[in-house]
Formats: structure tokens, sequence, C-alpha cells
């Protein structure tokens, strides 16, 4: 298959390798998407299969279609005969951020207000549309002041909510599925973490990510078949040829989403900000492999095909996946983005993507996002100086509120009646209940400013440290961030009624308070000092 002489060699036995891991890790991301939404929050199954899937995997069709075409163009402007494509696929932090934080709690929220479950189905996946359109057009503009983001906001923040995203919500809700059924999960887990954790080959060279989803999906099925599982005669369903097909057909639907969608997007714009930060990421270490595309580039086609998905019904964004160089060594070429464009894109269209997510369980699926947790988390510590670890642990914290208040606000675990009166009940201090929801409301945005103030407070600018105190003061005043209200609507403070009024007044007193104090420390003769080097305890210095 491979192309000979002077010809750019874009396919061959590496593209094989990489098109199984790439169409698997997008194949995880459209399971737990699926599966948070219709099993999570009782989601009608048709609207995700049918009217979400078409858009969402035509996004990923038009990007790694363009990323295949870079990858011609550069191998013929540079004469280089080996470059790699850049990998895109569905962003899998915002993917199952925005279904848990978004969607799923709409969803809610909209049946609440007395909708019936399909037209809450329908209004619900507006607001996804819209939320996609509205990351678009930032994504669009950030495009060309992703750079200057990228060299203003400290690492320690950037990364580290993302990490937190990767192992609250990416690595622990898939844990659970593992060991809901451990005996299928743990040999997918296993096999994932022995190819792809600590670098083994399998014999004959098979891919690892292909040898965990086939192993453990047909002993899952025999394993239920022949009666050996105690779940056999009761939960498992052997899978029905079914496909679920439909078409991305661009409409103005997600017109009636916008307005809902507002309230949205402190949790949506730090996922946009992230992909773009990540973006430019991944194109310098694609450019130290060998292949160097044009950053703005890379980053106007993860924008366009997210854009374009919103506008066709999809509900997560594209971006470009950290693993070029991976992808490089085991002998990738375009052949892979262009085999994974086409599978995914024809498979949402054609509902194949939706049998297969029904065909192989979670359980075997979820290790991908564990494996895809830990590299998120790794990240962040190996990509910010050891200095400021403190900073990338703080800014994964709010993450932990957003995962409780996501049990306190599913009404299988807390009745509404019984989260009504823990966030209203008295005692000292502010109630505990709706402390921890207004800390988990507009998570990434919170974890990011936390990282950042305390990045710059280590480096000794504190002026700098203070601004960002004085932002999150602002913030938080009018609910973007700590909103006060369950569903983390943004609001005027003073039209807010019993105790959730005094979260927007005293989270902003508390920040300017302490922005204040470090302003006034910053013209102390201590305050002024170099920070002092870290001592050496064999472990680098820390720098």
């Amino acid at each position: 298959m491979e192309q000979t002489g002077d010809r750019y060699r874009w396919i061959g036995l590496g593209d094989i390798n990489g098109f199984f891991g790439l169409m698997f890790d997008n194949m995880a991301v459209l399971s737990f998407l699926a599966g948070t939404l219709i099993i999570g929050f009782n989601f009608p199954a048709d609207v995700v299969y049918t009217r979400m899937f078409p858009g969402t995997t035509f996004g990923v069709l038009v990007g790694d279609l363009i990323y295949t075409w870079m990858a011609f163009r550069l191998a013929k402007k540079t004469g280089n005969k080996e470059v790699t494509a850049m990998p895109l696929g569905l962003d899998t932090p915002s993917t199952i951020g925005l279904a848990l934080a978004v969607l799923g709690p709409a969803f809610v929220a909209l049946k609440q207000s007395g909708e019936t479950p399909e037209n809450a189905a329908l209004m619900t996946w507006y607001i996804g549309m819209a939320t996609m359109v509205m990351i678009g057009v930032l994504k669009v503009i950030m495009s060309f002041w992703g750079r200057w983001i990228q060299q203003v906001v400290p690492r320690a923040g950037l990364l580290g909510s993302l990490a937190g995203v990767g192992l609250v919500l990416i690595g622990f809700f898939p844990l659970v599925d593992i060991f809901g059924q451990p005996i299928v999960g743990m040999i997918s887990l296993g096999l994932i973490l022995y190819t792809l954790i600590a670098r083994i080959r399998l014999p004959k060279n098979i891919p690892g990510v292909l040898a965990a989803v086939v192993l453990a999906t047909v002993f899952y099925h025999l394993y239920h078949l022949l009666g050996l599982s105690p779940q056999a005669a009761g939960t498992y369903t052997p899978p029905v040829w079914e496909f679920h097909p439909g078409l991305p057909i661009p409409t103005l639907d997600f017109v009636d989403g916008i307005v809902p969608a507002l309230k949205y997007l402190p949790i949506a714009i730090p996922f946009a900000i992230l992909t773009i930060v990540g973006g430019i990421n991944v194109t310098e270490s694609a450019r130290v492999a060998g292949d160097d595309y044009s950053t703005r580039q890379i980053l106007l086609t993860e924008a366009g095909a997210t854009l374009l998905a919103g506008v066709c019904g999809g509900v997560a964004q594209s971006c470009p996946y950290i693993g070029h160089p991976a992808y490089k060594r085991m002998g990738s070429r375009a052949g892979y983005t262009l085999l994974t464009g086409i599978f995914i894109g024809l498979g949402g269209m054609l509902g194949y993507v939706s049998f297969i997510v029904e065909l192989i369980p979670r359980a075997v699926l979820a290790p991908i996002l564990v494996f895809i947790a830990l590299e998120i988390t790794t990240q962040a510590f190996l990509h910010s100086p050891a200095r400021h670890a403190s900073a990338v642990v703080l800014a994964m914290l709010p993450t932990v509120a957003r995962l409780l208040s996501i049990q306190y606000e599913t009404p299988d675990i807390v009745p509404l009646q019984n989260l009504e009166h823990l966030i209203t009940k008295t005692g000292h201090g502010l109630p505990e209940v709706l402390v921890t929801i207004a800390l988990g409301n507009g998570f990434i945005l919170t974890g990011m400013l936390w990282g950042a103030f305390l990045a710059e407070l280590i480096d000794r600018r504190l002026r700098i440290s203070a601004v960002y105190l004085l932002i999150l003061a602002v913030l938080s005043f009018f609910g973007v961030v700590h909103s006060a209200c369950p569903d983390a609507s943004v609001y005027l403070p003073w039209l807010l009624t019993g105790t959730a009024r005094e979260i927007p007044y005293q989270f902003a007193q508390c920040y300017i308070l302490l922005g204040g104090m470090i302003f006034l420390l910053s013209f102390t003769k201590s305050g002024r000092e170099p920070r002092p080097p870290a001592p050496d305890n064999g472990r680098g210095n820390g720098e």
C-alpha cells in the first residue's frame, strides 16, 4: 500500500495501527457521551444517535480531511516523504465535562420546569448546538490570540484546571464503569496500561488498543451468553443489529438555544481556551518531531470543524490530539487520519457508530479514558515548572467540588426538596452544600485563575497575583464563577434572596481583601525580594 520513489509515502502499516488508536479514542468519547446522557440522565437515545451524533462526527470528518490535505501539502513543500498528519478527534475533557455540567443538568432542569422528556431533549440539543457554535466562533477569534494567552496565563493554571477535569471527571467516572464490570474492565485496562503506559509491545506488534477492545468485548459477550455472570439472566441484552442513521443537515435551530446557553459560557469558554493552547502545544511538538505545520492553520481548522459541527447538530468540539509524535514513531503518515475521518464521519451518518457504541460495553472502552486522564494529569505536572506543583494541585480542586455538586443535583440521589433544604440550612457559616455547589460552578475557569494566582505568588509577582484575585472577585460577584444558583446561572447579586445572596457578597469580599493584602505586601522588603532557589533534594532544583 505504501507508495515508493519520490512520491509521498502517505499510507502504510503504521497507518493501520494509528487508525485503530485514533478511531477508538473517538469511539470512547462517543460512548461516554451517549452513556452519560442516556444512562446517567435518562436522555432519549434517538435524539443522541440521530441528531447529536451525525453533526458531531461530521466535524471529525471535515477536520481530519483538512489535516490529511495539510500533510500532503507539507510533504510537497518540504520534500519530506515521511510527514505525519496531525491527529484530530473529539476533545475528551470538554465532551465529558459538557455532558456532565451542561447537557445533563439542562435536560433535568427542563423536565423539572414541566417540559416533556422529548421536548426537554430537543431544547437540550439546541443548547448543546448553541454552545458549540459559540465555542467555534470564540476559537476562530482566539486562533489569532492563542499564543498571547499561553504567554500570559501560567501553565499551572491552564494545565492544572484541565488536569482536574482529567483526574476527577474523565478518570473517576470511567473507573466506576470498569469496576462495575470488573472482569472485562480489568482485561481491557490491563492491556491499555501494558501497551500505552508501560510501552511494551504485544506479539506480532498487534495494536494495544485494538487488542484490548476486541478481546474484552468478545469475553464480555461470551461470559454472559454462557451464563457465567450472575447478571446474565438480568441486565444483559444480546446486541441487536440496528443502526441509527441521520444526516448532519445545517440548521438554525441552535438560535433557540443561544439565550439558555449563555449561562453555561463560564464552563464552555475555558474548554475553548484550553483546546487552543493545546493546539499550540501539539503543533510545537509536531515541529520538534520534524513536521513544521502552521500553528494558525491548525487552530483555524479545529475552530472551523467545531463551528461546522455545531451548525449541523453536533454537541462536542474537535481538536488536534496530543499524540502526533507517538503516531509518527509507529510509522503513521496521512492514511490514518483519512481512515479515521471517513470511518467516524460516515459512521455517524449511516448509524453504525451507534451500533458499535451499544455493542462494546463502556467497561471495555473506559480504560482508554483512564489512560487519557493519566496522560492529562501527568502532563500538567511535567510541563509546568516543578515549583508550581502546588498551583497545579490548587487548580484541580474546584473540579472535586463539581463532582460533589453533580451528585447533589441528581434527583435520584438527592431529591429536589431535600436539596432546597440543604442549600438554605443555617448554622456556623454558609451552608456546606451551597458552598460546594458554588465552588463547583464555573470550575474550569475557577481552577485556571486559582492556579495562575498561586503560580504568580510563588514567583514573587505579587501584584499580578493580586490582579487574578480581583478578576475572581468581579466574576464571583455576578456568578460567572461560584454561582449561588444550582443551575450555574449568572445574575445581578442584589436580586438574589435568602442565603444564596450571601455567596456573591462574601466571596467577592474575600477575594478583594486577599488581593488588597497581597498588593500591599508587594511594597514590603520581603515582598520585593527575588524568589530563593529551590533546595536540591536529589530531584532537581524545582525550577
